[in-house]
């Protein structure tokens, strides 16, 4: 299948914007990516690249030509899935982007199970946030997405969905991880507090209770990390939070208590991938298995 080869060299020049870095990832001679890119360019009697001092642009063309490189790679990659099951071999790959939290126990909980059943299937794993889950479903880099939060869009299907609480997380030895009443999101306020960034759906929960009820809590500590978050729980007595899925007790040295405030938002988790996206089978396969651990999930908070 040569031809898919040369095609693929057209789209790692697209993502690396020059010929010098395509060459490179696809470990072959930059002379050898620009006259394959050539012939293409000479078949279709236009250019699809602006050759500019800094790197190589997409032409109108271009873009159309890329579209359809990468919807011919997915369909390729779906019939060879299909061939492997046929054969009863149940190899292949499967492609996703998940929020961080899932990766806890969630997702590797998932996966090995699944690989009790497919022990050829070969995973790969990005953690992102729903904008970047949306991107790489929309570019073919991604066959499914767990995120949370993500915004209703026409061409994304929903796959499943699961209601997530907000958490208050600290270590139990903290005076609020014995107190026998309801926790409010006021008596956090009196201890140190450490938050995940602006990015996360917990923060962006916390956020919209503040506001609407006028209240702030003001971090000592921020971070993208949610591992560095929990870890800084076991050295200070401080407060973070973390979706349900994601609050993990490092062999019970932290606990997670509900806020109780009424009105206190919930997230929602979501299994989504590209409408109308013909996905390889083995990945069907694992998306209907995501869903049974998810809806599992839901019956055990």
């Amino acid at each position: 299948m040569n031809h898919l080869r040369f095609l693929k060299y057209v789209d790692e020049i697209a993502r690396s914007g020059s010929i010098a870095k395509a060459a490179e990832r696809l470990h072959v001679a930059a002379s050898a990516v620009n006259r394959r890119l050539q012939d293409i360019e000479e078949e279709l009697d236009t250019p699809l690249f602006e050759r500019l001092p800094r790197g190589m642009r997409l032409t109108a063309a271009g873009e159309l030509f890329i579209r359809y490189v990468r919807s011919r790679s997915t369909e390729l990659d779906q019939v060879l899935s299909q061939i492997e099951e046929l054969k009863g071999l149940r190899r292949g790959k499967v492609r996703l982007v998940v929020s961080q939290a899932v990766v806890a126990t969630l997702l590797p909980q998932a996966v090995a199970s699944f690989r009790k059943t497919h022990p050829e299937v070969v995973f790969d794993v990005h953690v992102g946030d729903h904008v970047h889950a949306l991107a790489t479903l929309r570019a073919y880099e991604s066959d499914l997405a767990l995120v949370f939060n993500l915004s209703p869009e026409p061409d994304v299907t929903r796959l499943a969905v699961s209601e997530q609480k907000l958490l208050a997380l600290m270590h139990r030895t903290h005076p609020l991880a014995t107190r026998k009443e309801g926790l409010r999101l006021r008596d956090c306020a009196e201890y140190p507090v450490a938050l995940p960034d602006g990015n996360t759906a917990g923060r962006q929960l916390l956020e919209r209770f503040m506001v609407r009820n006028s209240f702030k809590l003001k971090p000592l500590i921020e971070s993208n990390s949610f591992e560095f978050l929990r870890n800084c729980l076991h050295h200070e007595q401080a407060i973070s939070f973390q979706i349900t899925v994601g609050a993990i007790s490092d062999h019970g040295e932290l606990v997670t208590r509900e806020i109780e405030d009424r009105g206190f938002p919930k997230g929602q988790l979501i299994l989504a991938s590209l409408a109308g996206r013909n996905l390889p089978v083995i990945a069907y396969a694992f998306a209907a298995h995501l869903e049974a651990a998810m809806a599992a999930m839901k019956h055990e908070v």
